[in-house]
């Protein structure tokens, strides 16, 4: 009885020491059967991973994911290439939503067809002002601006503002004039003013806009709602996971976070903040605020305007427009008060500068504060026009240059038309990378494109969606394919101080993630512009399905 007795033990000791080496771990969610590209320091590559709680806990093979993990929701990824989910480092996110009712410019082949969309959106709009975006004269066979008083001779009693699609110019007809009592005599600093005949319409440029956008009504909450809400759809179907917002007000945040604690606002967003006295003393003075989805730690700037509408602020005067040079936007006492109080209070300066004087000017304000050791991560939005000696002022004082691939595209048709010699110097992005040894990409939507993919062909083939110009335009100034991916992924998050969050698919990290249906390191180029998400996850849930 002795012997059997042991033998019973021994046996029960067998089974237990079995079950727990062949027992596995709950996941609550695995991604398996996968190309991952993980963006992690070696750019290595897995097949498959295990999430728990919104977070990353393990990357490896399918062998070692599987043998020691377990879960009820299993995501076959097919072989498809996975990625981390798209941080675009700069766009505007929610004016994408409001955009979205209001009437689409964009593509208008001249004048004409923007009143007649403009007349069509009337017919189902009936009331209150008329709003529009998109239109860009450049691309007309007469490249100039559209008249207001055709606008006006179509509309005389209801109120009209349209933006150019850059955002820096507007089209407004007499009724609005009139609201805004703007007059032959209105002076305005940092913008400009050019009327139609008799007043009966104008262009506003830059801080000229201003004076017509006081006296539009504000959307109602219901309609900011709603405009978070759309663009956040449109924005998940193209990967994208985490928006920085370029420029918002104080009520904007709080319906942000408001939503996504709520539950409805899934995205996760770094908001640039407005630097108007509001956010001044709410935000900036109280300090950095930070949740899981929503991080409010910057200041946007706008040192000038556009290139597209002769706004950018030039050292010597524009090659096709002699006597302007474009405009510095607010009296230079202004951006030093703004670094001095960002500084303060450790929240990081983000500059809008297109021109090459501006971006002279905004990196000497810079430099007062920068250092490398200091890792303020200050960042020039756009870094679009350089003179030669300035590029190494990135580099010396670790300003992060936060740039837009399909600029370079959008522009290359008229921009020499502009700069002249200066477009050597112009869209130079990887001279702009070798500075720091790390760049953010972003898509500047609505003014581009929303698409990374469309951001990831420009960087990487510097060519139109017709394949022009066959060998790319300055193509000296292109990204590799990895250091694309890397610019829309973990460099990204390191513009926002959140590379040990996310940006890449590593342990610890948040389990943002996207499937998509084309290699974009190994494929044609024309097949990144056909390239399509199948699937979107935010910190494990998936909030995307191309089914």
């Amino acid at each position: 009885m002795k012997k059997i007795g042991t033998l019973m033990m021994s046996t029960f000791i067998l089974i237990v020491i079995f079950n727990a080496c062949t027992m596995k771990e709950n996941a609550d969610l695995i991604l398996h059967n996968g190309i991952v590209y993980t963006v992690d320091s070696a750019f290595s590559t897995a097949e498959a991973f295990a999430v728990r709680d919104g977070k990353i806990i393990a990357v490896g093979s399918n062998d070692e994911i599987l043998s020691k993990y377990t879960s009820d929701s299993m995501v076959d990824a097919k072989q498809n290439p996975v990625y981390p989910g798209f941080i675009d480092a700069h766009c505007h996110f929610y004016g994408y939503g409001l955009t979205l009712q209001q009437v689409d410019l964009r593509d208008c082949k001249d004048e004409n067809e923007v009143f007649e969309r403009v007349k069509k959106f009337a017919e189902t709009h009936p009331d209150g002002w008329i709003e529009g975006r998109g239109w860009d004269q450049n691309d007309w066979p007469k490249k100039e601006f559209p008249s207001g008083a055709k606008l006006s001779d179509l509309f005389p009693d209801r109120p009209i503002y349209l933006r150019r699609i850059d955002g820096h110019a507007a089209l407004v007809n007499a009724k609005a004039i009139e609201l805004a009592n703007i007059n032959s005599d209105t002076k305005v600093s940092g913008g400009l003013i050019y009327f139609s005949d008799k007043n009966q319409g104008a262009i506003l440029i830059d801080m000229a806009m201003t004076l017509v956008e006081n006296v539009i009504p504000k959307e109602s909450e219901d309609e900011s709602t709603r405009a978070l809400l759309d663009a956040q759809k449109i924005c998940f179907s193209y990967g994208l996971t985490t928006i920085d917002d370029a420029g918002l007000h104080n009520n904007i945040i709080h319906l942000i976070d408001q939503l996504q604690k709520d539950g409805a606002l899934k995205m996760r967003i770094y908001a640039m903040l407005e630097p108007d006295s509001a956010n001044i003393s709410e935000f900036i003075n109280k300090g950095i605020y930070l949740t899981e989805r929503l991080s409010v730690r910057s200041v946007k700037l706008y040192a000038d305007g556009a290139l597209g509408s002769r706004g950018a602020y030039l050292l010597e005067p524009y090659s096709d427009k002699p006597d302007t040079r474009g405009l510095l936007l607010m009296d230079s006492a202004y951006y030093y008060e703004i670094a001095k109080i960002c500084a303060k209070n450790g929240f990081q300066l983000n500059t809008h500068a297109i021109g090459d004087a501006a971006n002279q000017f905004m990196l000497t304000v810079y430099s007062m504060y920068n250092e490398r050791y200091k890792d303020l991560r200050w960042r020039i939005e756009h870094s679009q026009v350089l003179a030669e000696r300035d590029f190494d002022l990135f580099g010396n004082y670790g300003i992060i240059p936060s740039v837009q691939p399909t600029h370079a595209t959008s522009d290359m048709y008229w921009a020499e038309e502009r700069l002249g010699q200066r477009i050597e110097n112009a869209y130079a992005y990887k001279r702009l990378l070798q500075q720091n040894g790390w760049i953010p990409l972003g898509t500047d939507f609505p003014v581009e494109e929303i698409s990374p993919f469309l951001s990831f062909y420009a960087a990487v083939f510097r060519k139109d969606k017709e394949g022009w110009p066959e060998t790319g335009f300055q193509i000296q100034d292109a990204l590799t394919r990895e250091e694309a991916l890397k610019g829309m992924t973990i460099w990204a998050a390191m513009a926002n101080f959140e590379e040990t969050q996310k940006g890449s698919i590593e342990t610890g990290k948040y389990a943002d993630f996207i499937i998509v249906d084309t290699d974009l390191m190994k494929c044609d180029a024309n097949d990144v512009l056909h390239a399509k998400v199948l699937q979107a996850f935010i910190g494990g849930e998936r909030v995307y399905h191309n089914k």
